[in-house]
């Protein structure tokens, strides 16, 4: 009897196992749906340099358009801005930061990739990427890596500086860097946002005077990150950040990724006149 018992005993508690073992797997198929259930929007991740990354209100009014992009994007949308200050394709990946974003990455998420400005600096030869070879097989990478990992990438070509060329038309002295992005964009039929155009256009629209207000123009004693005033001709001022989170939005929503049907229709706080003296959106 006592044996009959415990094999009772044993069949009932493989039958507990097993029922257990199920309720694991409900519980881990459970929790697996509600993290992709709290990931479900659409994501855009940035990977770019001091152009695109967001600042502290410490450094106020410097600004990215990384930072304002959110402000042309619906409800529910995450940017995960992975932009950096002093960053080129090369240190991107060399530090590993481009590792980590991709880690990060799940299907269906967009990214955007803006890098040229310190690709381009010569006289540091840290971050220069030479265009025809390295700058190309980084963007490459990019590409192939993000679509491994279910992303859409997107190509963004280097922003313009604030600087003119003796008839009026203002400077692409990212030019090679610009080509390459196009060429990499045509044969790997990556979309291709070409924010160097449209951002010249804009400055060039605005005129040499005006266009101060984009970028940082201002005196000593204005702000107190800046006590010795600034003159910088790269860097954006809070409305440069938004009008070039705008130019970005306007291409965005054209091309055939998940993220461009998270773009308003109508995107009023990207194209103000005045500043609000703030990070969000209103």
């Amino acid at each position: 009897m006592a044996a009959m018992n415990h094999g009772i005993v044993q069949h009932l508690a493989r039958i507990a196992c097993g029922w257990a073992a199920l309720l694991l797997v409900f519980c881990g198929s459970a929790a697996l749906a509600q993290r992709q259930a709290d990931r479900s929007g659409p994501r855009i991740f940035i990977a770019g340099d001091s152009t695109a990354q967001s600042y502290t209100m410490e450094r106020y009014p410097m600004s990215g358009w990384g930072q304002y992009l959110a402000c042309g994007l619906k409800p529910g949308v995450v940017v995960e801005n992975r932009a950096i200050g002093g960053r080129s394709t090369r240190t991107f990946l060399g530090e590993g930061r481009w590792e980590r974003l991709r880690n990060d990455l799940a299907p269906g998420d967009t990214v955007l990739i803006q890098f040229g400005h310190n690709d381009a600096a010569a006289n540091k030869p840290e971050r220069y990427a030479d265009p025809d070879t390295t700058y190309r097989t980084a963007l490459q990478q990019f590409v192939s890596e993000a679509r491994t990992a279910g992303a859409y990438p997107v190509l963004i070509t280097p922003v313009a500086q604030r600087m003119f060329e003796a008839d009026g038309t203002v400077s692409a002295h990212f030019s090679a860097w610009s080509a390459v992005m196009r060429e990499v964009a045509s044969q790997t039929r990556t979309p291709l946002i070409d924010l160097e155009v449209s951002s010249r256009r804009l400055v060039k629209r605005w005129g040499a005077e005006r266009s101060k207000l984009l970028y940082l123009h201002f005196g000593p004693g204005v702000w107190p990150g800046y006590p010795a005033g600034l003159v910088d001709d790269t860097h954006f001022s809070e409305i440069g950040a938004r009008h070039m989170a705008n130019l970005i939005a306007q291409d965005l929503a054209k091309l055939p990724v998940p993220a461009a049907a998270a773009l308003l229709r109508k995107r009023p706080q990207l194209i103000l006149s005045k500043p609000l003296g703030k990070r969000e959106c209103r």
